[in-house]
Formats: C-alpha cells, structure tokens, sequence
C-alpha cells in the first residue's frame, strides 16, 4: 500500500485491549470487564467469545450478571433479552446493545471497541 490508502488501513485496524485470560470465564458464563473506561459484558459460549455494553437500555441493568444461555443474555432487572453477537433485542423490539468484536491471543480474550 501507498499514501492515503496506507493511512486508512491503518486508521481502520481495530484496537484489541486484553480483558482476561480464557480461564477465568468458564463456558456458559459472564462477567463484566473494562476496556479502556467502559464496561463491557463479557460472555464465554464453549470456547466463543462475545463482548457487548454491560447496561441494559431499558433501565441500565447489569448485563453480565443476567442468564445467560449460549446465545441471548437477560436482563437481571427487568427480563429483557439480547442476541449477544448481534446485539439485537430478542423479542424484535428496537432495542439494541452495541457490541464489540473479540479474539483470543495466547491464552488471552481481547476485546476491540471500534
């Protein structure tokens, strides 16, 4: 690549930031990590990763403290559930969580929030 279009690649490559070791999320579990001053839900589905907002937007409930079933974490406040890979409402609603791309890098779990 050359000038500008080196540039852009650059300046579109995701910022991984380690959230914790593999270990320290057993499969079928959550918790709440921060990356960079937020906090993130952090969901561990046999060996996937997934990373979403921690606050519900409904009420700001604590994401990673809800059910989580493999695909879709509920709200421990007020029931409402969210696809955690794609953030979406489960029920249809325009509710939305953002979410955040993952990866695992030498027994780490990174997160990248743009």
């Amino acid at each position: 690549m050359r000038g500008s279009l080196a540039v852009l690649w650059f300046l579109a490559m995701p910022n991984f930031v380690s959230a914790c070791s593999v270990s320290e999320l057993p499969s079928g579990r959550g918790r709440t990590v921060s990356i960079q001053g937020v906090q993130v839900a952090l969901f561990n589905n046999q060996g996937t990763f997934h990373a979403c907002a921690n606050s519900c937007p409904h009420r700001g409930g604590p994401l990673a403290e809800g059910d989580f079933d493999g695909a879709t974490v509920t709200c421990p406040w007020h029931g409402f559930q969210f696809d955690v890979a794609t953030g979406q409402a489960a029920d249809g609603r325009a509710y939305r969580i953002p979410v955040y791309a993952t990866r695992v890098v030498d027994g780490k779990v990174e997160i990248a929030l743009a």
